[in-house]
């Protein structure tokens, strides 16, 4: 059981949240000696950096954007008096890739896993009514026992710099927000909500953890505040009447409270908006409500100018706005669980999530975007450090799905992406994750991984564990591209007939394909790179997806240009984005919602 509550923070009767989000003091530690040096008491210089955001592209020096090591944070917060006698808690959204926080000059916690949220229990070293100094230590090293994969090199200079397995720029700092908590000594932890459908009503299955023993009740209330349904103990059923469904682009969203009660004394009271829906794969189907659904969308990123990775609740907003005119259905937080917010807005917006855990780069290579294609394999699950990374994982996958499990978005797990999977030494490792994702999650959600291009249907080992096969294929790109592309899709089809052959009665989704363009570069006849290919590249591909039944999605890479390390196959990132990095359309973003809007949500169903 995870030692603290993962539930998003709320003010409410019982409850404070006070936001944290500012400028924070920073100190870059370049000779690692922060710690010696009595940083936790107190970090030198007066150097401030704002909460959250990723903290390289601020600065016009190489050597803070390259920056591997730690990083520090402090802040003065005020605890008021009033909330002596509760547990107070600092909430933090992510520190990527490791933390360790102190609150005047203690140490509380440390956490390790840059993409989900962490608590540290302050209650025994805050002064009351009085300022107290958070100090938090970061660090962005990248390794093989942690999510996501990579390595720490020291160039002959000294300076250290961090070489990932995976192709998306090391952004890293408090790239979320934190908040400041106080809540009663008995309080609600967790709980778990699980749906059924009968006819025109509805049955909510719920269970709720708590710090105590007493009473514990629960009011459902739907969108004009009127009570739907209610329920008392930590465990049953609520019956709604006439229930509202959650769909696609139609969310309808009812208010959860549930409350800790001492007879009429309220103890405690957290609420939550929660969508009442269904989701299963049945054959090649997937299917909500029991009704088939086909994905329509993007692999994305958290990626901005100047913020990085850093939450940007502006950004958010245009982020679903152009979703919306493009068609898209849907998305997968690729290749980290984003901020809690994005959930919350494609909650309340209707779309469909496939919610991946960090787990990328466990395929040996810094440039897996090539060698993928290439036929290289890695023998990654056979090192001596294995079982530590295992522990890593499985417990980011427990922070995920306790996370995220309400969520009536979250239609899936995608528990890897690209791993290596040709040599049976993955074999043990799938079984372990897939049986703990099964296990931790009430809803019994699907579970998948993306397949990299070595991953095919005779060399992959571990394709049986996904129950929505996800395939991650570049034909066209990566693969005989440019004037070959007639032998791209001969191959590509040559590849899907193989799995045909399979006949595994799952659904299969891309989760990606692409083609990198330059959203000012036009060529006639067209040159890879350019928007004229892009299209073209699009025209075969749809033309592959249109031929094949099983396939029931669709989810290209990328929604927008994003940042990259820097190397001479990008130029100043991944550009195959359908939409700059400015959030501003090229071509190709016309012929999506040509196809999308014009494909019902039930295409081949």
């Amino acid at each position: 059981m995870l030692e603290n509550s993962m539930l998003y923070p709320k003010t409410t009767v019982s409850r404070r949240s006070v936001s944290l989000d500012g400028m924070w003091k920073f100190w870059i530690d370049e000779t690692g000696t922060g710690e010696k040096e009595g940083f936790a008491d107190g970090i030198p210089g007066n150097d401030t950096i704002p909460v959250p955001a990723s903290f390289q592209d601020f600065y016009t020096k190489k050597e803070i954007r390259e920056f591997a090591g730690d990083v520090w944070y402090e802040r003065e917060m005020f605890v008021p008096g009033e909330w002596e006698g509760k547990e107070v808690f600092l909430r933090f959204g992510a520190a990527t890739h490791r933390a360790e926080v102190y609150v005047n000059g203690r140490k509380i916690t440390e956490h390790e896993g840059g993409f989900l949220p962490f608590c540290a229990d302050i209650t025994g070293a805050v002064h009351y009514n009085a300022s107290n100094k958070v100090v938090v230590k970061v660090n962005n090293e990248l390794t093989v026992t942690n999510i996501p994969c990579g390595e720490t090199i020291v160039l002959p200079d000294g300076k250290k710099m961090n070489k990932p397995y995976f192709d998306f720029f090391n952004y890293s700092g408090l790239q979320r927000s934190v908040y400041l908590l106080a809540l009663p000594k008995e309080y609600v932890f967790d709980f778990d909500l699980n749906y059924e459908i009968t006819g025109k009503d509805a049955v909510i299955h719920f269970h709720i953890q708590t710090t105590g023993e007493h009473e514990v009740a629960l009011a459902l209330y739907d969108e004009k505040g009127r009570q739907a349904a209610s329920a008392m103990g930590k465990s049953g059923i609520m019956k709604v009447e006439n229930a509202h469904l959650w769909r696609v682009h139609n969310a309808y969203l009812y208010r959860l409270v549930i409350y800790i009660l001492d007879g009429d004394v309220i103890i405690d009271e957290y609420e939550q908006e929660i969508g009442i829906r269904t989701i299963q794969v049945k054959d090649t189907s997937i299917l909500l409500n029991g009704e088939p659904v086909y994905l329509k969308g993007f692999g994305k990123h958290e990626d901005s100018d100047i913020v990085g990775r850093g939450f940007h609740i502006g950004v958010m907003k245009r982020d679903f706005e152009l979703m919306k005119w493009i068609g898209a259905n849907s998305f997968r937080t690729a290749h980290y669980p984003y901020s809690e917010e994005i959930y919350q807005m494609a909650d309340r917006e209707g779309f469909l999530i496939i919610d991946e855990v960090a787990a990328v780069g466990l395929f040996e290579s810094l440039m897996n975007f090539m060698e993928a294609s290439s036929g290289k394999k890695s023998a990654f699950f056979k090192k001596e450090t294995t079982p530590i990374l295992l522990k890593a994982h499985k417990k980011a996958i427990e922070e995920l799905i306790t996370r995220d499990k309400n969520h009536p978005s979250v239609i899936a797990w995608s528990l890897l992406n690209e791993p290596e999977t040709t040599d049976e030494a993955a074999v043990p490792y799938f079984e372990e994750i897939f049986a703990l994702a099964h296990e931790l999650d009430s809803q019994k959600r699907p579970r998948t991984f993306a397949l990299i291009m070595n991953s095919l249907p005779n060399t992959c080992k571990c394709y049986q564990f996904s129950d929505i096969i996800a395939l991650n294929r570049y034909y066209g790109w990566y693969v005989k591209g440019g004037y070959e592309i007639s032998e791209a899709e001969h191959l590509f089809r040559q590849e899907m007939d193989a799995w045909k052959a399979l006949d595994l009665h799952k659904p299969f989704i891309f989760t990606e394909y692409g083609a990198d363009t330059l959203g000012l570069e036009h060529k006639l006849p067209s040159v890879m790179w350019s928007q004229e290919y892009q299209e073209e590249y699009l025209n075969m591909t749809n033309g592959v997806f249109d031929s094949y039944d099983f396939i029931k999605g669709e989810q290209i890479w990328n929604f927008a240009d994003f940042q990259t390390t820097e190397g001479i196959l990008r130029v100043d990132g991944n550009k195959k984005g359908i939409f700059t990095r400015q959030r501003q359309p090229k071509d190709a973003a016309y012929l999506l919602r040509n196809r999308w809007r014009g494909l019902p949500e039930n295409f081949k169903g």
